[in-house]
């Protein structure tokens, strides 16, 4: 995008302009350095006594902050979100031309809203629904049957299976598996048989989902992601899950099959979640949380051993594995005083 004024910004989103309207803005840049012509956040009041050094030719605060302005500036309640919108408008990947490349497959009865882009080598199979203005990178494949809303983004080797429904203004990015087989196997006398999976994925609007993640089908009804979760890189998600709405998850989490996760969550790295259980709405687990049971109430939650040196880690674990064997002396123990107990007792009475 060129440039635009730091006025036509504030009227845009609704903030309030301190210094020149004319201000002449190009994009954004961290508070420090800062650069001219850039648009910059502060967000942590530990630098509010640094906003005279930025270079940056504006700055978005809080109104506590403003008076530390040595020139333009914007104020919002929360600068981040601010910047995020703001930043959207500088954002070189989002638009595009419409149009198919020549190597891209398209099947006859696939229908291909208006503006939408289909790039090299993508396949787009029987059935299949396009929204207005998708876009479709490099090698994505799109399974029969799927529908796909409006100004929704695949990039680069995307795979969505059979049976998808993908809402308006979702993010998919590359690499990321949406509808692929669940992990659903019946043990024979042979060994183990396939179980078909005959449901689809189910996907509301503005959701994020990250490279490498995989969302896998139902067995019979969908997996569910609501609207506006966020997935971050190299999540497993199992067949039948259902994400609430604004829930974000970190990184490397798996999520075992048939579980329900609640609305506004927000889920740490690497998290283990065991299958059929139920995480109520608003619940934080910490990064390496490993949950083997439904969590009932909101809060926060964390499990794993923290981080420490190596001599004082092995200590720890050392202790922790002898808990069981110390656990059983404790109830030796309290049996021993019930039966010395029961023999006072009884020897009073008998004075008596």
């Amino acid at each position: 995008m060129t440039a635009v004024t730091l006025g036509e910004i504030a009227q845009r989103f609704g903030l309030k302009l301190v210094g020149d309207a004319g201000v002449s803005i190009d994009g954004v840049c961290s508070l420090l350095p800062g650069r001219p012509g850039g648009i910059a956040f502060l967000n942590d009041a530990k630098l509010r006594d640094r906003l005279g050094d930025s270079a940056a030719s504006a700055v978005i605060v809080r109104e506590q902050d403003a008076q530390g302005l040595s020139g333009a500036g914007l104020v919002a309640a929360d600068p981040y979100l601010a910047y995020a919108r703001i930043a959207r408008l500088f954002d070189p990947d989002r638009p595009f031309s419409p149009g198919r490349h020549g190597s891209a497959q398209i099947a006859a009865d696939a229908h291909v809203g208006e503006g939408c882009w289909i790039g090299p080598q993508a396949v787009i199979e029987s059935g299949v629904a396009l929204g207005s203005r998708v876009f479709i990178g490099p090698g994505v494949v799109v399974g029969r049957d799927t529908r796909i809303g409006d100004d929704s983004r695949l990039l680069a080797n995307v795979f969505i299976g059979p049976r998808v429904r993908l809402g308006a203004r979702c993010q998919v990015q590359p690499g990321a598996v949406v509808g692929g087989r669940g992990f659903g196997n019946a043990r024979g006398p042979d060994g183990w048989e396939e179980v078909p999976q005959l449901g689809g994925v189910h996907i509301g609007d503005d959701v994020e989902i990250g490279a490498n993640t995989c969302i896998d089908r139902g067995t019979i009804e969908d997996t569910v992601i609501e609207d506006g979760v966020r997935l971050d890189n190299l999540i497993q998600i199992g067949h039948n899950c259902r994400i609430g709405a604004h829930t974000a998850i970190a990184a490397c989490t798996g999520i075992a099959g048939s579980t329900r996760i609640g609305r506004r969550c927000m889920i740490g790295g690497a998290a283990g979640i065991a299958g059929h259980i139920e995480i109520a709405d608003d619940v934080i687990l910490l990064g390496r949380a490993m949950v083997t049971g439904s969590i009932t109430r909101k809060g926060v939650y964390g499990s794993g051993l923290p981080l420490d040196e190596v001599r004082e880690w092995r200590k720890t674990v050392a202790r922790v594995r002898r808990l069981g064997r110390l656990d059983e002396r404790i109830k030796a123990l309290e049996r021993g005083r019930d039966v010395s107990s029961a023999a006072d007792t009884e020897a009073k009475g008998e004075d008596v």
